[in-house]
């Protein structure tokens, strides 16, 4: 079966915006957005620089768009971690203890570093910027991960409590140790070390959610 020209010519179009998106957040990220230049992006992404012109406009643009990108690339790769807690499986704690742990790795990965940084170092130029990444992250994050705890509570598998709160506490107990040890993202963080700060914030998140934790005459 053919594909209409018209059909693959808007395919090719997109792959290549994509391109341009992924080439400008990798040298925006290297260089910083002050010494990143057009050029740089064109080159890094294998087309000419009126091609990431009539893409995507100015330098401005750009950023923006790459941000947003990077953004919804660390979200996908979040949901895609909490989908395990879908069906958990018998050991409710373990389940736990592999998504904060594959969480983590998503949070010290290469991207999110570098939308963190990019973000904190250019919310005087673009103030929009943490509202439009958190947005496209953490509260996203926070909203996937709650929904997911509804439905644990729901079954008996967590006691009754507010979803978002008990969201918003787990997530915390991930990301306030990794943020200390990985001094704000600037040392590298061992796989054991990643390992004991995911298990240790499922053993305190159990402790007060555990579904046994709502019977009052439990020592």
């Amino acid at each position: 079966m053919r594909v209409p020209a018209a059909r693959t010519a808007a395919r090719g179009r997109i792959d290549k915006r994509q391109a341009i998106l992924e080439a400008a957040f990798t040298v925006f990220a290297r260089r910083g957005y002050a010494q990143a230049c057009v050029q740089d992006i064109a080159d890094e992404a294998g087309v000419a620089k009126p091609t990431v012109y009539n893409h995507l406009g100015d330098k401005e643009n750009l950023f923006r768009h790459a941000m947003e990108a990077a953004a919804d690339a660390v979200m996908k790769e979040n949901l895609a971690v909490v989908e395990r807690l879908r069906t958990p499986g018998d050991d409710l704690r373990a389940a736990l203890e592999d998504v904060a742990y594959r969480m983590l790795k998503v949070c010290c990965g290469e991207r999110s570093r570098s939308l963190r940084s990019l973000t904190y170092s250019q919310v005087a130029a673009f103030p929009e910027l943490i509202e439009t990444v958190q947005g496209r992250t953490s509260i996203g994050l926070g909203e996937a991960v709650a929904d997911r705890l509804a439905r644990l509570s729901l079954s008996g598998r967590l006691r009754q409590c507010d979803p978002g709160q008990a969201a918003e506490q787990f997530l915390a107990l991930l990301t306030g140790p990794m943020e200390a040890r990985s001094r704000l993202g600037t040392r590298e963080v061992s796989a054991a070390e990643t390992r004991a700060v995911a298990n240790a914030a499922v053993d305190t998140f159990l402790r007060a959610y555990a579904a046994e934790a709502a019977d009052p005459g439990l020592p």
